[in-house]
Formats: C-alpha cells, structure tokens, sequence
C-alpha cells in the first residue's frame, strides 16, 4: 500500500534542483490564488533590446534613469517594468519614439492611459504617490497622456536572464499571440512568480495568470472586453495583497460573481499566518474570507538553478456571507 511517507519521499528525489522550476510547480498542482505581483499602479515603459535581470539597470534604459525610477516609485504603489513587442529585440535606438502605460487597479478607479515619449527621463517629473493613490493627471500633463482606448494589454512575462521559464515558455507564448493577431501583446521584464510561467498580467484590470497558453489569453482578453474576470488560472488582481488576493477570488468562486470592478477588499485583520479578509461588492454585499498561509511541499525550486524550498501559499478556510445586520455592524 503506497503511505503518505512514501510519497513524499520519493517527490523530494524526483523534484532536484536542476528540475525547472515550472515542472515541478506544475507536477505538484502548486495553487496559484493569491500569488500575483502586487502594485495598485503599474508604469509600463517601452525598451527594445536585451533585458538583464534587473532590467531597469541591466538594459539600453540609462542604468541611472532606471535607478532615479527606482528610487521615485519605493513605498508609493507604483510598479515599473519594462516592455517591448514579442519578437527580435532591436534596439532602434535612444531617440525612438517609445509607448508608456500607466494603468491603475484598484476596483472603483481602474483606468489605464497610454503616452508616446523620445525622452524617458520625463517620467521622473511625474507624481508618483499621485499615481499610486490613483491620480493620472501628471501622467497625462507630464507626457501629453490620455485614455487608453485600443486593445486591452496582455503583458507576457519573457525575462530569461531572471529564470530560464520565463524565456522559453513566455516568448513562444507571446509570439504565437502576436502571430495570431491578436492586439495588446507586450513582452514584459518580470511579474514574479517563474515557476507558474507563462505568467501573463492583463490591464486594465490587474489580472494575473499563470500556467496560461494561447487560447486561455484570448478567453480572458475577452472576459475583459466584455466586462468579466476569467478565474481559471487567476493568480490574483495586483491591487491586494496576497491574502485579499485570495479571498476575493475565493468570494469569485463561490457567488458566480464574474463582473469586474465590482468586488473590493475593504479590510483585512489579523498577522501572519492567518487573517479575516471582508470582501464587498458594490451591490452592497459583504463577505468574511479565513485565509491561511501554508507551506507548500514537498520542497520544489522557486526558481530555475535555485535550492529547494517550500514557497508560501495561500489557503482559503472559509468563506462566509455576512447576514444584513452583520453587514450594518460591519460597515
């Protein structure tokens, strides 16, 4: 008879080391709620060319712009990242003409602007913490921006130089969107997450998916065209934190509730490895979410090359619908 013990045993010999870090994750069914990138505000800038790791200092972006970006963006909400279309990176050079998207989501005040610029060293005069609270005007004084009315983004994670999964199941991903033409396809320098590539960040909601392929992003591309939140395979809205994360997909789950801009996490009490997450929709709903934080075993690469380790997962205990007159306490 095969025991629990057994099992285990012989996961932690099969997942090495030198496994890739997407196999093992995916050989495990390692969850994926609750596991997005967090930033109630995204910067998108636009750099052809090579990505190193820590792209906004390793690329043909002046490595002392992308540090003053850096320094600009800590503790305001505001997430940069770079982004070029799928396909050979050229570098047509510094004077280009290059896209910039800001894009903010928290449920309420989503929006996404776009912008054109030659000179990227404009961005350090805009109002980051404006931008973060979800403020575009000096996105849109500072760089002539305006509402974003193409295509919704889908930005395909691709950076190889961060984890080899990245590269070589993000870029086949992206180029075979792009193929196929469908529009708002970007390469993008890192979501997080490399175990669950192709990882895929959609705007202007603030979706995050993983394990994706190329029908589950023309699905999803078009729930948000027409105003929905495709679940399977749903990292997380970048807006929350990990917790809220999960308990507003959990809330997503159990009332069949598919609109988007409609649910936010208004509360979350408690530390670390439990918290009591409230979800309210805008119909005046509330729920309570018991979220804990699990380990994830048996241990299995967070990142290609890495040791093994057991990543932090997320596990909703219960969801519970407030009763009215909960509601009225609550509120």
């Amino acid at each position: 008879m095969r025991t629990a013990g057994s099992h285990l045993g012989r996961s932690q010999v099969r997942l090495t080391s030198v496994s890739t870090c997407t196999t093992a994750s995916r050989q495990l069914d390692e969850p994926l709620s609750g596991t997005a990138a967090t930033a109630r505000t995204w910067l998108l800038i636009e750099q052809p060319g090579p990505w190193g790791a820590k792209a906004l200092t390793s690329s043909h972006l002046d490595p002392a712009l992308g540090r003053a970006l850096e320094a600009a963006a800590q503790d305001t909400g505001v997430r940069i990242a770079l982004i070029r279309r799928p396909g050979r990176h050229a570098d047509r050079g510094s004077s280009s003409e290059r896209h910039v998207y800001a894009a903010h989501t928290t449920p309420g005040g989503v929006w996404l602007h776009s912008a054109m610029t030659r000179d990227p060293g404009r961005l350090l005069d805009l109002d980051f913490t404006a931008l973060g609270a979800g403020d575009p005007r000096s996105f849109d004084d500072v760089l002539r921006g305006r509402p974003h009315t193409g295509d919704p983004l889908a930005l395909v994670c691709t950076n190889g130089k961060r984890d080899r999964c990245c590269a070589l199941l993000g870029r086949p991903l992206a180029a075979e969107l792009a193929a196929s033409g469908v529009g708002g396809i970007w390469e993008v320098t890192h979501l997080g997450g490399h175990r669950f590539s192709p990882t895929v960040l959609v705007l202007p909601y603030g979706y995050a998916y993983g394990r994706t392929d190329a029908h589950a992003v023309e699905e999803i591309l078009q729930g948000v065209r027409d105003g929905r939140i495709v679940t399977e395979g749903c990292r997380g809205n970048s807006a929350w934190e990990r917790p809220g994360q999960a308990a507003e997909l959990a809330v997503r789950t159990s009332s069949g509730e598919q609109a988007a801009d409609v649910l936010t996490v208004i509360r979350t009490d408690g530390t670390a490895p439990r918290w009591e997450v409230t979800v309210a929709h805008s119909d005046g709903r509330l729920w309570r979410v018991a979220v804990a934080r699990g380990a994830s075993l048996p241990p299995r690469p967070e990142s290609c090359g890495s040791a093994l380790g057991s990543p932090a997962r997320m596990d909703v205990v219960a969801v519970r619908q407030l009763e009215q007159t909960a509601v009225a306490v609550a509120c």
